[in-house]
C-alpha cells in the first residue's frame, strides 16, 4: 500500500473535493431542475401525465421513481459483493473511477433527453443515480485511511462542507442558464435545462480528476493467487461479516442509523414536492429555499462535529433526532411559508449535521488496523439507500391512502422515534 499520512491537510482537501464533485448530481438532477423538466416533458394535452415506457402506459413520476428505486435496490444488493472484490484485488481506486465516470457521462448524456427519446434518457437518470452511490461508498471508504479517529468528524464535515458548497456553486450557474436564456440567445425551451445536465456531468467528471490523482492506490487485502472472481468475493465477504459481528458497536449502530435514515433521505428529497403541495409556493421561491437549505447545511456539518467533541457522537446524534422529529411534527401543522422557511433552515442546520456525524461515527467504528474499509461501508451504504427506498415508499404509501401529505410527514416521525429508542439503548449499553 502507498504510504498514507493520516491528517494530511492536501490529502484531505483533496478527497473532499470528490463531494464537491459529485454533490452536484444530487441537487440538479434528484432535486431541482431535472424534476421540473421531466414533469414538464411528459406531461401532454393527448395523454395528460401518462408515457408510453417499451410499450407500457406510465405515469410519468412514477416512472421516474420506479427507476430510481431500481437504481437503488440493484445497487444495494451487488455493492457489499463489489467492494468485496475492490479490496479483495486492491482495486479500489479504479471501482472508484469507473462509478464515477458512468455517472458523469449518463449526466452528460440526459443532454439528448426528450420526450421522443424517453427510454434512453430514463436509462441515463438510472445509470447516474448508480454510478453516484457507487462512487459515494468508495469516497467514504477512504475516510477512515486519511484521518485519525480524533480527527474523523471535523473531517467528514469538511467533505459535507465541499459538497454543500460545490452543489450550491453549480446550482447557481445553472439557473442563470435555465432563468435567463436570453442572455446566451437559447430560444429553444427546452435547451437550458439539457445545458444544466451536462454543465453537471462535466462538473462531476472535471472536479473528480483531483481526488483521482491524489488518493492513494490501496493493496489487496488477501492472498489472490489461483483465486477466481467467485471466490475472491466469498472470502472477503465472509470476512466482513465475521468482522462485523465481532464489532457489537457496529450491530447497534447500524440499526439504528436505518431507521433515522429513512426519515431525513426522505425528507431531503420531498421537500420541495411538500412546500408546492400544501402552500403552493411556486418555481422560484422552491429554488431559493433549496439553496437555503444547502447553505445552512454547511452550518450544521461543523457545528455538529464542535459539538461532538464535548458531549460525544451519540449523544449528539440524539439530540439531532429529537430536532427531526419536532420538524416532522411541526411539518403537519404547516399553514404560512414563512413557517415554511423556518423549517427549511433547520432541515439545512441538521440534514448537514446528521449526515456528516453519521458518517464519522461509523467510521471510528472500524478498527483501526482494518484494511478492507471499502466492504465495511457497503454496508454503511447499504443500509441507508435501502432505507431510502423504504421511506420514499412508506410516504407515498400514506399519501395515496389519506390524500393528504401531512401525514406521510407525521408517519416519519415515527421511524425518527425507533431510531432515537436505539441511539439510546447504545448509550445505556456504554454506560454500562
Amino acid at each position: 500500500m502507498e504510504a498514507i499520512a493520516k491528517n494530511n491537510k492536501k490529502l484531505i482537501r483533496s478527497w473532499a473535493m470528490f463531494d464537491w464533485a459529485n454533490s452536484a448530481y444530487n441537487l440538479v438532477i434528484t432535486s431541482t431542475i431535472f424534476p421540473v423538466y421531466y414533469t414538464a416533458i411528459t406531461t401532454t394535452k393527448e395523454q395528460g401525465d401518462v408515457v408510453n415506457f417499451f410499450g407500457f402506459e406510465i405515469v410519468n413520476t412514477a416512472l421516474s421513481n420506479f427507476a430510481l428505486a431500481a437504481a437503488y435496490l440493484l445497487m444495494s444488493f451487488s455493492l457489499p459483493f463489489i467492494s468485496s472484490y475492490a479490496d479483495a484485488k486492491g482495486l479500489k481506486k479504479q471501482i472508484m473511477k469507473f462509478f464515477t465516470y458512468v455517472g458523469a457521462i449518463a449526466c452528460m448524456c440526459l443532454f439528448f433527453f426528450k420526450l421522443e427519446t424517453l427510454e434512453i434518457g430514463i436509462i441515463c437518470f438510472a445509470l447516474a443515480a448508480m454510478g453516484y452511490i457507487g462512487g459515494v461508498l468508495f469516497n467514504n471508504s477512504y475516510l477512515p485511511l486519511l484521518a485519525t479517529v480524533d480527527q474523523q468528524d471535523r473531517v467528514s464535515a469538511q467533505g459535507f462542507a465541499f459538497g454543500y458548497i460545490g452543489c450550491v456553486t453549480l446550482q447557481i450557474l445553472c439557473f442563470i442558464v435555465v432563468l435567463k436564456p436570453d442572455w446566451f440567445g437559447i430560444t429553444d425551451p427546452s435547451l437550458p435545462a439539457r445545458i444544466s445536465f451536462l454543465m453537471v456531468g462535466l462538473w462531476w467528471l472535471g472536479f473528480s480528476m483531483i481526488p483521482f490523482k491524489y488518493l492513494p492506490k490501496i493493496e489487496a487485502t488477501g492472498n489472490n493467487v489461483g483465486k477466481s472472481f467467485v471466490q475472491n468475493v466469498r472470502d472477503e465477504f465472509s470476512h466482513v461479516i465475521q468482522k462485523i459481528r465481532d464489532i457489537p458497536e457496529i450491530k447497534q449502530f447500524l440499526p439504528a442509523f436505518f431507521f433515522y435514515a429513512i426519515g431525513v433521505q426522505t425528507l431531503m428529497i420531498v421537500a420541495s414536492s411538500f412546500g408546492e403541495k400544501i402552500l403552493h409556493l411556486g418555481a422560484e421561491r422552491l429554488i431559493a429555499t433549496i439553496l437555503l437549505i444547502q447553505l445552512v447545511a454547511i452550518l450544521g456539518a461543523f457545528l455538529m462535529s464542535y459539538l461532538s467533541k464535548l458531549f460525544g457522537n451519540i449523544k449528539v446524534l440524539i439530540v439531532v433526532v429529537m430536532i427531526w422529529i419536532a420538524i416532522c411534527i411541526a411539518a403537519f401543522y404547516l399553514s404560512t411559508p414563512m413557517q415554511f422557511y423556518i423549517i427549511a433552515a433547520l432541515v439545512g442546520l441538521v440534514m448537514g449535521g446528521i449526515q456528516s456525524l453519521s458518517r464519522s461515527t461509523y467510521s471510528k467504528l472500524i478498527p483501526t488496523d482494518i484494511k478492507d474499509t471499502t466492504a465495511f461501508f457497503s454496508f454503511y451504504d447499504v443500509t441507508e439507500k435501502v432505507a431510502i427506498v423504504i421511506g420514499l415508499f412508506s410516504f407515498g404509501l400514506i399519501e395515496q391512502i389519506t390524500h393528504n401529505i401531512r401525514y406521510s410527514a407525521l408517519i416519519l416521525s415515527l421511524f425518527f422515534v425507533i431510531g432515537l429508542l436505539l441511539l439510546v439503548r447504545i448509550l445505556i449499553s456504554n454506560k454500562s
